[in-house]
């Protein structure tokens, strides 16, 4: 890896050029798109992540740190000459309490108080949507009051507070709160859509089908963490919803994956509350993917403004719903066989269909 030459940015200046950037998750679904984004601009990267980095394409292209962000020495190993923290390691909704905790909340302070030690001056903070809650009303602003739902929204709430402590002690601290994100390497819940429309089966919708639920492709991401990366200090310590611009209702969005498979079917709507309350009882039972963040909002509107980050950031994303669904299950066909016989509870596996499997049949 070549030396950069660039002098360490302070929180005034632009990084207009070249510089080295620290990701936490590289290794995951949104990192690796990350990961890949940046080196294509010419950035030096590394990448923390307590799962292998297993992407042939970079592995030579960047510097690999094994290791955990609730472990500080790790941390402090892997910040060693970063200009740029951007912080996209979490464990996610399926994960146990215990571990979303000491990871999202616990682990997020580390990598801050590593950052701040470092005197790296501006950390880019990915959070969720999920720290909205079950909203009332639509679409959710930048302003909304902070509800989370499980311990993985209460988790984000909270490592936003940590966002904030470390913003008042002088470093700048976008905050990036995406809409659920898809797109290569995206497997988990999405897995479900694409087995079924590939193997020539409708898919149920919770509900009609007829809500608004915006989605996220993760290049679009990728350019909104650009641009907190590289605009005035001034401009992008703040916080941002990231999203499509363009939605239909769900029905027609998840519609174009099935009609791009080409048997004919469609989506089946079902009746809402005898099937969140099935998926509660299945769910306690340990045989259903699904969580209750996913069940509980998949009949109901869910959409955020992205008008701050459009006047804000120049933020323009060039993906639809229906654009990011498509192109995310290209990818999965091209790349099925690197995954048919696996499972687990992060993004970049299909999570396991357990009893909904058996349901498969009946569509």
């Amino acid at each position: 890896m070549v030396e950069s030459t660039l002098p360490r940015p302070d929180s005034s200046t632009e990084l207009t050029r070249p510089g080295r950037v620290l990701i936490t998750g590289g290794a995951g679904f949104l990192g690796i798109n990350l990961v890949r984004y940046l080196r294509a601009r010419g950035y030096e990267v590394t990448s923390l992540d307590l799962a292998p980095f297993d992407y042939p394409d970079m592995m030579d292209q960047i510097r690999i740190v094994d290791g955990d962000i609730r472990d500080r020495a790790a941390v402090d190993v892997a910040m060693e000459g970063a200009d740029l923290v951007v912080h996209t390691a979490a464990a996610l909704p399926l994960y146990k309490p215990e571990d979303i905790y000491s990871t999202d909340l616990d682990g997020t302070r580390r990598v801050f108080e590593s950052a701040h030690a470092a005197g790296v001056k501006r950390a880019i903070h990915i959070s969720s949507t999920a720290v909205y809650g079950i909203p009332d009303h639509h679409p959710l602003l930048e302003t909304d009051r902070l509800i989370g739902v499980g311990p993985y929204g209460e988790a984000k709430v909270r490592a936003e507070e940590v966002c904030a402590e470390f913003r008042n002690q002088g470093m700048v601290v976008p905050i990036i709160r995406p809409k659920s994100f898809i797109g290569p390497e995206r497997l988990g819940v999405f897995a479900l859509l694409y087995d079924w429309a590939k193997d020539g089966h409708g898919f149920p919708m919770i509900g009609n089908g007829r809500n608004r639920y915006q989605l996220l492709d993760v290049e679009d991401l990728c350019s909104a963490i650009h641009l907190c990366a590289t605009l005035p200090a001034a401009k992008v310590d703040d916080v941002f919803n990231i999203g499509a611009k363009e939605f239909l209702t769900m029905r027609e969005d998840y519609q174009a994956v099935l009609d791009r498979a080409g048997h004919g079917k469609k989506i089946v709507g079902t009746p809402a509350k005898p099937i969140i309350w099935t998926l509660r009882f299945l769910e306690a039972l340990k045989i259903s993917p699904l969580y209750k963040w996913v069940y509980e909002t998949a009949c109901e509107d869910s959409f955020v403004s992205i008008e701050k980050a459009e006047r804000v950031l120049g933020y323009r994303p060039r993906f639809s719903n229906q654009d990011a669904l498509v192109r995310n299950y290209e990818w999965y066909l091209a790349n099925l066989h690197n995954f048919e016989n696996t499972s687990g509870v992060s993004h970049r596996v299909p999570w396991k269909q357990g009893i909904l499997g058996l349901a498969k049949h009946f569509f």
